[in-house]
């Protein structure tokens, strides 16, 4: 029995000490480089909970809350800009209690549709049988709120395919609400580009394991094929 009770003793210990060493992150809003008929402003700041929330459900971060987060952005030069300055990140880190924040930026979109008709459109609704695809990129930066040095970036792009008989909206794409579009191309890159962001961030800046080599790997395999579309002397 005391075995016993050492033994469940010792877990929880150990339990505590997992949780006391999960990074503190703050995710601030996402900004646009691309001509993405989607972007609203409000999506920035959706696309930055939509993070957020993936970070949580990974069990490797504690997220500062948007509420707390609020109340420093709005003093600060950092949700228009995309960018945080060495002394913004010290102050932000003090006040917010986060360690870390978290930068995200739209660097390439693009979306294709296709099909031979037979679709049906009638006042921006449509229902038909084209295919369609969606090209994402988007940009991470990991900044240390106390120095203000950039500690981790990536760059996540992939496409996302649809297609067959289907309902959506097509009135500028997401009319700034990402959730209606969930199950469209547009929607399903953005949530996969997510969930391998946060993989990533839980493995480099949690897990440091073995899933830091199928990174690097992945890293190489993406900028192999990056630069192979450009003809090099």
């Amino acid at each position: 029995m005391k075995k016993l009770f050492l033994l469940l003793t010792a877990m929880m210990c150990s339990g505590m000490a997992a949780a006391q060493d999960r990074p503190v992150v703050a995710v601030l809003d996402f900004t646009n480089d691309t001509q993405a008929a989607w972007w609203r402003s409000d999506v920035g700041r959706e696309l930055g909970g939509m993070l957020a929330n993936e970070l949580v459900s990974t069990g490797a971060f504690k997220v500062v809350e948007r509420q707390k987060l609020d109340s420093v952005l709005g003093e600060q030069d950092l949700g228009a800009s995309g960018r945080v300055s060495k002394s913004s990140a010290a102050k932000m880190g003090k006040v917010t209690g986060a360690q870390y924040l978290i930068t995200g930026k739209v660097a390439a979109y693009e979306e294709n549709t296709s099909g031979s008709g037979g679709g049906v459109s009638f006042k921006g609704i449509s229902l038909g049988g084209k295919k369609s695809s969606a090209y994402l990129a988007i940009d991470l930066r990991v900044v240390n709120s106390t120095t203000g040095e950039v500690e981790y970036v990536r760059t996540v792009e992939g496409k996302s395919k649809g297609g067959g008989m289907s309902v959506g909206l097509s009135r500028g794409g997401f009319g700034g609400s990402l959730g209606g579009h969930k199950k469209t191309p547009t929607g399903k890159a953005i949530r996969a580009a997510l969930i391998e962001a946060t993989d990533y961030l839980a493995c480099v800046m949690y897990d440091q394991d073995s899933c830091m080599k199928e990174y690097r790997d992945k890293e190489r395999k993406r900028r192999k094929k990056s630069k192979s579309a450009l003809s090099l002397d």
